[in-house]
C-alpha cells in the first residue's frame, strides 16, 4: 500500500482506553504549576543558608556535638526569626500548593507537607513565647530543606526527560536555498516555502524541510529520527526529512510538507500528547496517593490523642504527629509512575518510537503475537527491480536499454525500471521511433538497433529466441509472484527483468528480534498466495494469511486474540480497523504520515526493527513501574506505624527530621530507578 495515504482515522476507541482520564487532569505535575527547577534550586540554597545558624543555636545539636553556642543580646530570637523566613520562603511552594489542592478539594502531598511544617512552626513559636515544651526549629528547617531537595530533583528529572522535545525544535535550519525558475538560488526563510518549491541542500548541511529528491545522489544521516547511526542512501524519488544531515552529494529537493504537516511538527505534537496522557498505573498511583493523604490524617490525629492520653506529654505527642504526617507524604508514590513514563517517552522518541497512548507501555509487555501487514511494512511498498537475468549481455546496459524505451510510460513497472537505471548511471540512453503496442509492450530504435520490452508472452507471438536460462528465470519469477518483462534485441531475448515489491533489508532482523523475545510473528497480506508464500519463506515466517481484504485483517487479529495478546503493525488507512482491534496498534512509516490516530505507538521510520524496540521498551517501562510502586507503597506501609511510635518500646523512634530525610530518600530512589532505564539499550 502507498505510504502516502493519509492516515486520519479520527476518534476511534481502543482497547483499555476507558481507564484513561480526561486530558485536562492528566498533566504530569499539576502540583508544580508555575514552578521550575531553578525556583526550587534557588529556594533550596537560601534555605540551607538559613538552616546553618538554626542548627548552630539548636540546644539539641549543641548537646549532641558537645559545644555551647555564643550568647549575646537578642541571640535567643535569631532562631525563631530565621525559622519564620524559612517557613514562608522555603515553604512557600508547599503552602501555595496546599491552597491549590484545597480549592479543588483534592488533598495530596502538598497538603501533607504544609500541615507538617505548619504544625512544627506554630508549636515551636508557641514554645518560644512561653508554652511548655521543646521547640524543634531545626527539624522544621531540615524538613523544608529535604523537601525542597526532593522537589528540585523531581523537576530536574521531568525537564530532563522532556528535553527530547526541545532538542527536536532546534534541528531545523531557519533558512533554505530556494532554486528559482531561472536557475538562480536565493536564501529564504523556511516558513516562506510552499508545496512544490525546489530547494538545494549542499553537502554537510541540514535538510530544512520535508521533501522528495528530484535531482542528485547522496547519503543522509537520520540518526536523530531513527536512532540508526549509518547514513541512508538517497537518490531521485527518495524522501528526506527536516533535521537530517546531508552527506557528500548535493541534493535538489521538492518540498512535500510544510508547517504543521512536517514530520518534526507532528512528532512534537505526538510527544506532547503522550506526555500529557495518563496510564492505568498512573491513575492507580494517584488514587493511592489521595487515600494515603486521608490515612495519614486519620493516623496522625489518633497518634496525638493516644500519646497525650498515656501521659507522654504534648511535645512528644506533637512530635509523633508531625513525624507521621512527614513520613506519609505520598511524594514517592505520586512520582513513581510519572517519572517512568516521562523517561520512557523520551527514550522512545530518541529511538524512533512515538507514544500516542501511555497505556501502550503496560499492554506491550504481554504481547504474544505480532501481526504485520506485508506491503509497506515488511516490504518497500512500491515496485522495484528485484532481479536482472542476462545471457551473454551486460546487466547495466540491459537496464539502460529497457529504461530508454519505458521512459515516457507511467506504468509502475516502467517507473521501477527507469528508477533502477537512474540509480546505476545517471546518464540515460535515448530511444527513437518508439511505439506502444497495447497489451504487449514498447518497441523503438536505440543507436539504430531495434529493441522491444514487454510481456513474456510476447516472445512466442513474435517468434523471438529465448535461452533456457532466461526461460527458467521467467518461471522462477512467476512462482515468486513477481512481474517480469523481457528485453528483446532484434529477435533475441537478451534479458529478463523481474519487478516486485522487495523485502526491506531490515525485515529479516526484525522478525528474528521478535522470535528471540518469544513473540510469534504473523504476516497478513491482500496479495496472492504465491507472493505471500515467497515473502514468508524468505523471512522464515511460519504463519501467514494471503488474499486478505482490509476488513478481514481485523477479523484475523480477533482470531489471534483468542490465543493471546496481539499487536498489529501496519502503515495505511486500510490497516486502521486492525490497528484499533489489536491489543496494541503500531503504525509504521511515520516519516510520511505521523498523525495516525488509530495506533498506540508510531514508528518514525519505515524500519520494522522498531517494533521489537517498542516492545522491549514496553517491558522495561512496566517493570520499572512495578518496582517503583512496590517501593513507594511498601515504604509507607512500614514507615507510618514506626512514625506513630508503635516500636517505641523497642527503642525505635523517628524524629521529624529523620522522617523528612527518609521521605526524601525514597523519592530519590524512585527518581534514580526511573532514570536508570535510560542506560538500557533497546537494540
Amino acid at each position: 500500500m502507498d505510504r502516502r495515504n493519509v492516515h486520519t482515522i479520527q476518534n476511534q476507541p481502543h482497547h483499555g482506553n476507558d481507564d484513561v482520564e480526561p486530558h485536562r487532569d492528566s498533566h504530569l505535575h499539576d502540583k508544580h504549576e508555575g514552578h521550575s527547577p531553578e525556583m526550587f534550586r534557588d529556594r533550596l540554597w537560601v534555605s540551607l543558608l538559613l538552616t546553618v545558624p538554626i542548627l548552630y543555636f539548636s540546644p539539641q545539636i549543641q548537646e549532641w556535638f558537645g559545644y555551647e553556642a555564643a550568647e549575646f543580646p537578642g541571640s535567643e530570637f535569631i532562631t525563631p526569626v530565621l525559622a519564620t523566613v524559612l517557613y514562608f520562603y522555603g515553604g512557600g511552594p508547599f503552602l501555595t500548593g496546599a491552597i491549590r489542592e484545597a480549592r479543588v478539594r483534592r488533598p495530596g502531598m502538598m497538603t501533607l507537607i504544609t500541615i507538617a511544617i505548619t504544625v512544627a512552626y506554630t508549636y515551636s513559636l508557641a514554645v518560644t513565647f512561653g508554652f511548655p515544651g521543646d521547640p524543634f526549629y531545626w527539624e522544621l528547617a531540615t524538613l523544608i530543606d529535604v523537601m525542597l531537595l526532593g522537589h528540585w530533583l523531581e523537576m530536574r528529572s521531568v525537564v530532563s526527560a522532556s528535553s527530547a522535545l526541545d532538542e527536536l525544535a532546534k534541528l531545523v535550519p531557519s533558512e533554505a536555498h530556494l532554486l528559482n525558475d531561472d536557475g538562480s538560488i536565493s536564501d529564504v526563510a523556511v516558513e516562506s516555502l510552499s508545496l512544490g518549491d525546489r530547494i538545494v541542500v549542499r553537502p554537510g548541511e541540514q535538510v530544512p524541510i520535508d521533501g522528495d529528491v528530484v535531482e542528485g545522489r547522496s547519503s543522509v544521516d537520520e540518526a536523530f529520527l531513527t536512532g540508526e547511526s549509518r547514513p541512508v542512501s538517497k537518490q531521485i524519488g527518495s524522501e528526506v526529512v527536516a533535521g537530517s544531515i546531508n552527506g557528500e552529494g548535493a541534493l535538489t529537493v521538492g518540498v512535500s510538507r510544510v508547517g504543521d504537516d512536517t514530520t518534526l511538527s507532528q512528532i512534537m505534537r505526538l510527544v506532547e500528547d503522550a506526555q500529557a496522557s495518563r496510564s492505568r498505573y498512573q491513575v492507580l498511583a494517584d488514587r493511592a496517593a489521595f487515600w494515603l493523604t486521608i490515612v495519614a490524617i486519620g493516623v496522625a490525629v489518633p497518634t496525638f490523642i493516644v500519646w497525650l492520653s498515656v501521659g507522654a506529654g504534648i511535645t512528644f505527642a506533637v512530635t509523633r504527629t508531625v513525624t507521621v504526617l512527614v513520613i506519609a507524604c505520598p511524594h514517592a508514590l505520586g512520582l513513581a509512575i510519572p517519572l517512568v513514563t516521562a523517561n520512557a517517552t523520551g527514550m522512545a522518541a530518541t529511538n524512533g518510537v512515538l507514544v500516542k497512548n501511555r497505556e501502550a507501555f503496560e499492554r506491550g509487555r504481554d504481547i504474544q503475537f505480532v501481526a504485520l501487514d506485508k506491503t509497506g511494512t515488511l516490504t518497500e511498498g512500491r515496485f522495484l527491480v528485484s532481479n536482472v537475468a542476462v545471457d551473454g549481455f551486460d546487466r547495466d546496459r540491459a537496464i539502460a536499454l529497457a529504461a530508454a524505451l519505458e521512459r515516457n510510460s507511467e506504468h509502475p513497472i516502467a517507473t521501477a525500471i527507469v528508477a533502477a537505471d537512474a540509480a546505476n548511471t545517471g546518464h540515460p540512453l535515448s530511444a527513437s521511433d518508439t511505439l506502444a503496442i497495447p497489451g504487449q509492450g514498447i518497441t523503438g530504435l536505440i543507436d539504430g538497433t531495434p529493441y522491444a520490452v514487454g510481456r513474456p508472452e510476447w516472445v512466442a507471438e513474435r517468434g523471438d529466441r529465448i535461452s533456457e536460462l532466461l526461460d527458467a528465470t521467467l518461471t522462477e519469477a512467476d512462482e515468486r509472484g513477481q512481474s517480469a518483462v523481457v528485453l528483446i534485441e532484434v529477435d533475441t531475448v537478451r534479458a529478463v527483468i523481474s519487478v516486485g515489491d522487495q523485502i526491506r533489508d531490515t525485515a529479516p532482523a526484525a522478525i528474528r528480534a521478535l522470535e528471540e523475545m518469544g513473540i510469534v510473528p504473523v504476516m497478513i497480506t491482500g496479495d496472492a498466495e504465491a507472493v505471500a508464500r515467497s515473502v514468508a519463506g524468505d523471512l522464515d515466517i511460519d504463519r501467514y494469511y494471503a488474499r486478505v481484504l482490509p476488513d478481514g485483517k481485523s477479523a484475523i487479529v480477533s482470531k489471534l486474540e483468542a490465543e493471546g495478546k496481539v499487536a498489529f503493525v501496519g502503515d495505511g488507512i486500510n490497516d486502521a480497523p486492525a490497528l484499533v482491534q489489536a491489543d496494541l496498534g503500531i503504525a509504521i512509516g511515520a516519516g510520511t504520515n505521523v498523525a495516525i490516530e488509530s495506533a498506540d505507538l508510531v514508528l518514525v521510520d519505515d524500519d520494522p526493527r522498531g517494533v521489537a524496540k517498542a516492545l522491549r521498551l514496553s517491558r522495561l517501562t512496566r517493570s520499572k513501574m512495578i518496582q517503583n510502586l512496590g517501593w513507594a507503597t511498601g515504604y509507607n506501609v512500614i514507615a507510618i506505624p514506626l512514625a506513630a511510635g508503635v516500636a517505641y518500646t523497642a527503642g525505635i523512634l523517628l524524629s521529624p527530621a529523620v522522617g523528612a530525610l527518609l521521605m526524601s530518600l525514597s523519592t530519590v530512589i524512585v527518581a534514580l530507578n526511573a532514570m536508570s532505564m535510560r542506560r538500557t539499550s533497546l537494540s
